[in-house]
């Protein structure tokens, strides 16, 4: 396999959730520290990947301050797996980095770490020890087409990544770097660990 080259990575942001426990806010435009989620996690990916897609179903006008969107091709939140598919659907790029916008500082070398761990035209995602993180992952682009059929299944993604022969890769080293924001308390206690 080539060397790791960011420029052959797009990175998505899956931005398409319902923000249940956020009272039905988009979460990724929620202020952190003053400026939109969407904005950390985006920052984070700069030198990871040479493009960023962000995949919504809400507020694309928003999200394209931060990047190319791509909208979820099915009605309603159908969950990351849509985002997932659409995102390899507009993937211009061999490989595909996939991360949940909630979560503003992902781990520094994911893409290159997956990319190491990758077999031949494959897929890798990250665990923390026994605990998959299956949202963040990297993908072959050929993927696309079973990516479009898992969601016609109504798969989970960590069971669509099992069909698919993707390999675990650990990061129980940096375990806090997955921490995800789903309430407003959770923001507020975030803000005052880093901005405090």
């Amino acid at each position: 396999m080539n060397a790791f080259d960011p420029a052959n990575v797009t990175a998505a942001v899956l931005a398409g959730g319902a923000g249940s426990r956020l009272g039905g806010r988009d979460k990724g435009l929620h202020p952190l520290g003053g400026i939109p989620l969407v904005a950390h996690v985006t920052a984070a990916l700069a030198t990871q990947a040479g493009s960023v897609l962000i995949c919504v179903n809400r507020n694309p006008e928003a999200y394209a301050a931060y990047g190319a969107t791509c909208v979820d091709k099915t009605s309603g939140f159908r969950g990351p797996l849509a985002g997932i598919a659409a995102a390899l659907d507009a993937c211009r790029t061999p490989w595909l980095l996939t991360v949940p916008v909630d979560c503003p500082r992902p781990p520094h070398d994911l893409a290159r770490r997956l990319f190491g761990a990758l077999p031949p035209e494959g897929a890798a995602v990250a665990g923390v020890g026994a605990h998959r993180e299956p949202l963040f992952a990297l993908y072959s682009r050929r993927f696309a087409g079973d990516a479009r059929a898992a969601l016609q299944r109504d798969l989970p993604v960590w069971r669509w990544q099992d069909e698919i022969g993707a390999i675990e890769v650990d990061f129980a080293a940096c375990a806090d770097a997955f921490a995800n924001l789903n309430t407003a308390d959770e923001f507020q206690a975030w803000e005052a660990r880093n901005h405090g």
